[in-house]
């Protein structure tokens, strides 16, 4: 099984978009992986939530222009400053490595492969899998707040996510299979309390809360606390990176609408349904064997590569 999967995986590296390919950066700067990865490992080993940063920054960032490490760029109109993005972090630990990679090979890699390679180390560190990560990126010279708009939210319908999937590239199993990554997720009370308190013209709360959720989420987040609390999006599990995230979902203990809407729609819940193991067969699917998938054709939208874009010298500027 893992011979045939890892074929899969192998051919889908060799048909990656533009030129990217494994060891890109063997000839050049033969250590790259291994700096990124002993970064990534040093910043997690003191704050273990540093991973879900990682990861949600490779995606922000390839779901705005592309993957071209966009979202690291300063500056007030700048993507990191969008509305969706002010709560992303691990823009130091993408920093440092940079920093030691510049010291080793000067002007050879990319920020946007670091923030590719540093979501896999994340993940790896989390217990969760491992893959080879396609190199070879270029960093992007556009970095605009304006042009995040078309990024997913908690409080999209099946119908706008699988829209704002579809327009990367990305299809309904890659959409569940991505959002399993909240499985080591965290969010603020200010993106669901109103499912706690006020969901309906009633007051009532979200129905498809489980009422054992309900309960802890609003002991987390009383009506008027602050809204800037972060709670664990992966109910008992959130530091390690594994399947039990969609159990949750499927048991009503998603904390994030657009999470809970996947068990709405019959194609995604079935998908989601798989995952947790609620459909079991020779067709089943398994989410530490898929999501190394997803991640290899999400981490490929719109790459810059060749003479496109540039190699930064600090990635939170344009050279």
């Amino acid at each position: 099984m893992k011979e045939s999967v890892f074929f899969v995986i192998l051919v889908m590296i060799l048909h990656v978009k533009g030129q990217l390919k494994t060891g890109f950066y063997s000839s050049s700067c033969p250590k790259a992986e291994d700096i990124v990865r002993s970064t990534v490992e040093s910043y997690y080993n003191k704050d273990p939530t540093i991973a879900a940063g990682l990861l949600r920054l490779h995606f922000h960032d390839c779901f705005v222009q592309g993957c071209d490490a966009s979202i690291l760029i300063k500056g007030t109109s700048a993507e990191r400053n969008a509305l969706p993005n002010l709560g992303l972090k691990g823009f130091e630990v993408i920093d440092d490595a940079k920093a030691q990679l510049e010291a080793s090979c000067p002007g050879i890699v990319s920020c946007a492969d670091i923030v590719a390679l540093a979501a896999r180390d994340s993940v790896d560190l989390s217990d969760g899998p491992s893959w080879r990560v396609p190199t070879g990126r270029r960093d992007g010279r556009i970095s605009s707040s304006s042009q995040a708009s078309n990024l997913p939210s908690p409080l999209d319908s099946i119908a706008i996510q699988r829209q704002k999937f579809a327009a990367k590239g990305l299809d309904d199993h890659d959409l569940v299979t991505l959002v399993g990554a909240h499985t080591i997720g965290q969010t603020d009370c200010l993106f669901f309390r109103y499912r706690l308190y006020n969901f309906t013209a009633t007051g009532n709360s979200d129905p498809t809360i489980s009422q054992s959720s309900l309960a802890q989420l609003q002991a987390l987040c009383p009506k008027d606390g602050d809204g800037s609390k972060r709670v664990a999006l992966d109910k008992g599990r959130q530091t390690k990176f594994d399947a039990n995230f969609f159990k949750n979902v499927r048991d009503g203990n998603a904390v994030l609408e657009s999470d809970q809407r996947l068990l709405g729609d019959a194609t995604t819940r079935n998908i989601l349904q798989n995952y947790a193991g609620s459909i079991r067969g020779l067709l089943g699917f398994r989410f530490d064997l898929e999501f190394p998938k997803a991640m290899i054709k999400m981490s490929s939208i719109d790459v810059k590569t060749g003479a496109d874009g540039e190699i930064r010298k600090v990635c939170s500027k344009f050279n």
